[in-house]
């Protein structure tokens, strides 16, 4: 979809949206005031009116889009909202912000980007779709004070690019995305400047990454391991590490997940598919920050040669685990992966982020995500950036009181705790292989990377959580 900036609406417009603020829909003119008074209409952020108008021979569709008090998520949401309502109905849309009162570049652009996140859809494997209900919206025109926006515009793109990225990657089906299929899908982040490397099966092996590769040994999908590096900064200077859990299926296991609800386990692969997407953010937008996105790619199978309940696993860091669940096979895969990152990057700084527990939807919903960290400064970071994208977060405890929880009597810890506290000891584990002076910070994003319901930028689906938190977490923090 194409979204131009202009100075005033052309004449010819025949489907026109005027953003109002809340509580001023009454100083509007006869006929818009008259729709708003109908519809109860009061600018609520992403409410809709509309009506139509005759102009000589040509009539006019008319949309009224409440931008609530003007903040950044309100006009968001303002124009998710319009292109929700007119994706499959017409083909130009006009924006004209004159009756919007005081409006900057900045307001402009982020209705600009609502618009373009909530365009994202995946249509490839819908043969018998009506005409009706295929997308038409192919270019809305924005007017303004501000004018032409199309150089502050390409960041913005660069970022929506990303959330689509990852949105794709989560919302594939798992015979068509796979570890091998998911390194394919990111071979062209190479265009814009990304170094690409790819761990096989064989050099897992030689690495030691007992753990990661046990999760796999039951799938006939061969495991990769896919490092993504954008260097945007000062040479030399130790990058931020994205780490994404990638299970781009996961039935569990020997310990096998319950049917109903298991086709959704396709998009236990969200950690993954939100590290691909933020280093296309970054690298679209051509960020000043050094950066490496590691994703350790899986498929969790039960067969013959499966991992077992009781199997004890060596990680690459040399710690041995007990493996007393199998569908706890998040986390094995995210500790060689966090271990490897270390090796090869010597970072200060790393995020991970996975779907890693049931028992994070059960404290938050699909709300925030919550994030467990070891640095105070990196916590209170991401928590802001989490504010600023809309993304939000919500701080749990790590205490050393928690890691008897995990600790088994044959190896040096257990795979899984008691019932309670299921987030927090999952976290505690993969703090054992963060090493001395490295600030790291975990996100469990297990409620926010797939929606049942419409979201305010997103369809139902997949949401894209996490691109947009960490781009504006590298724009606040790691760039001049």
């Amino acid at each position: 979809m194409l979204i131009q900036f202009v100075a005033q609406i052309d004449a010819s417009a025949d489907v026109v949206a005027f953003p109002v603020r809340k509580g001023e829909a009454g100083a509007l003119g006869a006929l818009l005031g008259a729709a708003a008074k109908q519809a109860r209409f009061e600018g609520a952020a992403g409410a809709i009116a509309e009506t139509a108008a005759i102009d000589g021979e040509q009539a006019r569709r008319l949309l009224l889009v409440g931008i609530g008090e003007g903040s950044v998520h309100d006009l968001e949401r303002a124009g998710a909202a319009l292109v929700a309502r007119l994706q499959t109905s017409v083909e130009t849309l006009h924006v004209d912000f004159a009756s919007a009162g005081s409006i900057d570049e900045d307001d402009v652009l982020a209705f600009a980007m609502g618009a373009r996140l909530r365009n994202w859809r995946l249509d490839t494997y819908r043969t018998r779709l009506a005409d009706t209900a295929k997308p038409s919206l192919r270019t809305i025109v924005v007017a303004s004070r501000a004018g032409d926006l199309s150089a502050r515009w390409g960041s913005y793109s660069a970022v929506a690019d990303g959330v689509a990225l990852t949105q794709t990657l989560v919302a594939e089906p798992p015979n068509i995305l796979y570890p091998e299929t998911f390194v394919d899908r990111c071979q062209h982040l190479t265009d814009l400047g990304v170094e690409i490397e790819v761990l096989d099966e064989r050099q897992m092996k030689a690495l030691g990454m007992g753990a990661l590769l046990g999760v796999a040994q039951g799938s006939t999908r061969p495991p990769r391991l896919l490092a993504m590096r954008w260097n945007g900064g000062n040479p030399g200077d130790a990058p931020v590490v994205f780490v994404g859990k990638g299970v781009t299926f996961d039935t569990g296991g020997i310990s096998l997940k319950p049917g109903p609800g298991m086709d959704m386990m396709k998009w236990d692969m969200g950690g993954a598919g939100a590290v691909a997407g933020a280093i296309k953010a970054l690298a679209g937008r051509k960020a000043k920050a050094n950066v490496v996105g590691v994703v350790g790619l899986v498929e969790n199978m039960p067969d013959g040669n499966a991992m077992r309940p009781g199997d004890i696993v060596t990680t690459m860091s040399g710690q041995t685990v007990e493996v007393l669940n199998t569908d706890a096979e998040g986390r094995l895969v995210l500790c060689d992966a966090i271990c490897w990152a270390q090796k090869a990057y010597d970072p200060k700084v790393i995020v991970d982020l996975a779907t890693l527990t049931g028992a994070m939807v059960i404290s938050l919903g699909h709300e925030y995500a919550g994030i467990f960290a070891n640095d105070d400064t990196l916590a209170t970071r991401l928590i802001a950036a989490g504010d600023t994208s809309n993304n939000k977060l919500w701080r749990f405890p790590l205490s050393a009181a928690y890691d008897k929880l995990i600790d088994s009597a044959i190896a040096d810890m257990k795979n899984i705790g008691p019932r309670e506290g299921g987030s927090i000891t999952a976290a505690q584990f993969l703090k054992r292989f963060v090493d001395d002076g490295v600030a790291w910070a975990h996100l469990d994003i297990a409620g926010m990377a797939w929606a049942d319901k419409d979201g305010a930028v997103y369809g139902k689906g997949a949401t894209g959580y996490g691109v947009r938190l960490l781009d504006r977490y590298i724009a606040e923090n790691h760039e001049g």
